[in-house]
């Protein structure tokens, strides 16, 4: 569907708005459920990416086809290599079929999982006979995606004598793994995260008063009325619910980072408050994003709406997501007129005053490039393809910029 996005300006008063919940959190939890059926969970995301990842749980089927969702073929490649005794094929889209996971499947493999590559070697589709799994010692490159190692760290309770996974080189995305291992404290998990190793001790039961878990709000979705609010005039605020102060997402940095653009954040009672209150007065700004990736292209996006430039750093991962994002980017972003140089760690953004106007943005399959570009529609009028690939992650994101008085027409 191709979204037009009209030249807008803000109603006075901005609605609350509620955010579904963290699709990190979500699958995570999805996950354990399925090793603990008795586990409940509230506020869990109405993403296609958990949506995908409980009907896969849920499945019987020797065939399972998670089309875009990366983290659901990583979560689910270490769940099903437990199964003993069934077998499945796991696929996805043309995109899913040409993104690594070589890495996880060699540390799976070397703890006495089965599985075998259908097509391309070290790539989706997979063939998973599921065991069970007898060693309880693996070692991972430390610098690849933290879904390999959560993933990992995730069925690691359900091993018989747990895990011990040794991290080799620079540790990157920190804060995703201290979210896996804090999700596995809840709900009685004994864990340890020492320099380069993490152990986790085998949990056969959980405890039978265990409370149910309520899932923080995604703060990547919030990262997007940060930039609305950052493209908008001195007094703007809006309310989003339903988020926390000591969160465990690496993205909820945004608070620290949009400082420099003029906006405040108040930490209510489960919600935050984004303020307008000052105008953004810096020329450029450097980030290193090396825990928080997904938030680059908000950053980005909102810098050249601004007029001022930027140095992100840290984005190595972004080649392998949904699309290059670091290409992408910067092919839309040159579109309204943008000087940009990427390497394949950073982005460069030269400040500039000039927006070139009815762009048309495409999006690569990739939620976060539509929603990303959304607030533009503050300085001009531009146009979204493929606009409904937001449910990925926020289903309902054009509906809640739509209240807030965003011009749209589909």
């Amino acid at each position: 569907m191709l979204l037009t996005l009209h030249k807008s300006t803000l109603v006075e008063n901005l609605p609350k708005i509620v955010v579904t919940g963290s699709k990190s959190e979500s699958n995570r939890l999805l996950l354990l459920q399925a090793l603990y059926p008795e586990l409940q969970i509230k506020n869990i995301s109405n993403s296609d990416d958990s949506e995908v990842m409980q009907k896969a749980l849920k499945s019987t089927s020797n065939l399972i086809d998670i089309s875009h969702a990366g983290t659901a073929m990583r979560f689910l490649t270490a769940f099903f290599s437990t199964q003993d005794g069934r077998e499945i094929t796991i696929t996805g889209s043309d995109r899913m079929k040409e993104r690594p996971i070589q890495v996880l499947v060699e540390a799976l493999n070397t703890l006495g999982a089965e599985i075998s590559y259908l097509e391309t070697e070290g790539c989706p589709p997979l063939k998973i006979k599921g065991k069970t799994l007898s060693k309880d010692q693996v070692s991972l490159k430390a610098n690849v995606s933290s879904q390999y190692i959560s993933a990992l760290l995730l069925i690691a309770p359900r091993l018989e004598n747990g895990l011990e996974l040794t991290l080799e080189g620079e540790i990157t995305s920190v804060p995703y793994i201290n979210m896996t291992l804090d999700l596995l404290n809840q709900i009685g998990v004994e864990t340890r995260f020492e320099n380069n190793k993490i152990k986790v001790s085998p949990l056969e039961h959980l405890h039978e008063h265990q409370n149910p878990i309520t899932v923080e709000s995604d703060w990547s979705s919030a990262s997007y009325f940060y930039g609305i609010v950052a493209l908008s005039p001195v007094g703007t605020k809006i309310t989003l619910s339903s988020y926390k102060k000591d969160s465990l997402q690496g993205d909820s940095v945004l608070s620290k980072i949009y400082t420099d653009f003029g906006v405040k954040t108040t930490f209510n009672d489960h919600s935050i408050t984004l303020h307008k209150h000052v105008e953004c007065e810096v020329q450029t700004i450097d980030c290193q994003l090396e825990n928080a990736p997904d938030i680059a292209q908000t950053i980005a996006v909102t810098c050249f709406g601004l007029g001022i430039g930027c140095y992100l750093t840290g984005l190595h991962t972004l080649k392998i997501k949904e699309t290059d994002r670091l290409v992408a980017l910067k092919t839309e972003l040159e579109k309204f007129g943008a000087k940009v140089e990427i390497t394949d760690n950073s982005l460069r953004l030269q400040p500039s005053t000039k927006i070139v106007e009815n762009v048309r943005v495409a999006t690569y399959h990739d939620h976060r490039m539509a929603m990303a570009f959304a607030p533009l529609a503050l300085k001009t009028n531009l146009q979204i393809e493929d606009a409904m690939v937001v449910s990925k992650s926020y289903p309902t994101f054009w509906e809640d910029l739509k209240a807030i008085g965003f011009d749209l027409l589909k």
